[in-house]
């Protein structure tokens, strides 16, 4: 193990608050199981809003929530220019505790390299934590490319410029690195996002979420803009509307900047008394949900983006032993192979039809779902990504010692 006074990392993330970051809290916390100092600055929100404390040996700094941003490139400049300021106001005081050696990026946005670049000349290393493709991102939300998307790029460009090694979530996402990003491929490491097995239990749940219904769908997530909730409301229409498929249930738990647009989506085709929406859920109560449900839904719909990115929730439906339906997208399938149904690209028709095939199938449903955890067990969880986690690291200080 390595001494607690030798390194010191400094973890920023802007589009949530720790620990509710799920990836960037088994992050820090592995890293403070070997023995490296910790700290995060994050934004507060979800009722985490303590500016500083102190939770499993990770040293936590908030700052206020920035305003929200959904509607352009002046509300996107006020959010990220409002978390830029706090990012060196709480870095200063960070370094006042106790200087870090290396400061680790989670994007989005692709713009904590400027902070790394202030303190790349106090000896302070840059670790790039990759967990979105920006330009790709953006394109989704707005729907072209144009100027924005050019400007993700040279932002992207300017983030593997300073980053000293790079963590991949998948690896679609270190070909972009390698590829688009000009690093070596030594510098680049896959660190998958996977629930602990030992805490992500499949369970017995919440019965009350079924509302009686034989079969109950489940959406675990972010709803926003780009992750095809029309599409879901659409498909749940055609099932029940034109598959005859009425004792059905749908489980949506999350939050997001879209939720109350979804919530009159459902209502707008007469599908209210079939959704029940829990709002986000944490810890126990999470898995008191998700453990109810037959079927996990992945409604992303197929984009350049979604492609090649790797979904939490596919991951966590396959924890739990469900089985899942998605559209085809490439990295849906290196997750959950044989675990899941692949519906035609964005079309909701089939994605109901893929619905249909399992609500008609249990044995099929139960032989996917056990696929999936021994999937999970074996070669996805958490406990396997550590090594590439901590290699990436022992490889950023091999570089920072010479």
């Amino acid at each position: 193990m390595i001494s607690k006074p030798e390194r010191h990392i400094l973890i920023v993330v802007e589009n949530l608050p720790v620990p509710l970051d799920r990836r960037v809290w088994l992050e820090a916390t592995t890293l403070i199981a070997a023995g490296y100092e910790v700290s995060v600055i994050c934004p507060m929100g979800r009722g985490w809003n303590a500016p500083y404390e102190v939770i499993e040996g990770v040293h936590i700094y908030r700052h206020s929530e920035p305003p929200e941003a959904h509607s352009g490139a002046v509300a996107y400049a006020r959010e990220y220019g409002h978390a830029i300021r706090h990012w060196f106001r709480l870095a200063r005081v960070v370094w006042k505790r106790r200087k870090f050696d290396v400061i680790q990026g989670c994007n989005p946005p692709d713009l904590i390299f400027l902070l790394a670049l202030w303190y790349r000349f106090r000896g302070v290393r840059y670790m790039f934590d990759h967990h979105d493709v920006c330009p790709e991102l953006f394109q989704a939300k707005f729907g072209k490319k144009g100027l924005l998307y050019s400007v993700m790029l040279l932002w992207e460009k300017m983030t593997f410029a300073t980053a000293s090694v790079s963590m991949a979530t998948n690896g679609s996402f270190r070909d972009i690195a390698i590829r688009r990003g000009g690093m070596a491929p030594e510098d680049v490491f896959v660190v998958r996002s996977a629930p602990r097995v030992d805490t992500f239990l499949p369970g017995a749940g919440d019965a009350s979420y079924r509302k009686g219904a034989g079969t109950v769908m489940g959406y675990v997530g972010v709803i926003g803009q780009q992750e095809g909730m029309d599409l879901l409301v659409q498909a749940a229409q055609h099932l029940i509307r034109n598959l005859g498929q009425k004792d059905v249930h749908f489980v949506i738990a999350g939050f997001g900047p879209t939720l109350e647009e979804v919530k009159q989506d459902v209502a707008d085709h007469g599908l209210t008394d079939y959704f029940t929406f829990t709002g986000p859920l944490y810890g126990e109560d999470l898995l008191a949900a998700l453990n109810v449900i037959d079927i996990g839904l992945s409604p992303d719909p197929k984009n350049p983006m979604n492609d090649i990115s790797t979904m939490n929730k596919v991951m966590e439906y396959m924890t739990l032993e469900k089985p899942v339906v998605q559209f085809d997208l490439i990295e849906g399938r290196v997750s959950a192979g044989e675990a899941s149904l692949y519906a035609r690209a964005n079309d909701p028709v089939d994605f109901a039809a893929k619905i249909d095939a399992l609500i008609r199938d249990p044995e099929a449903r139960a032989r996917m779902g056990r696929m999936g955890r021994k999937r999970v067990l074996e070669d996805l969880s958490w406990a396997h990504t550590v090594p590439q986690l901590l290699a990436a690291y022992e490889r950023i200080y091999e570089k920072r010692g010479r």
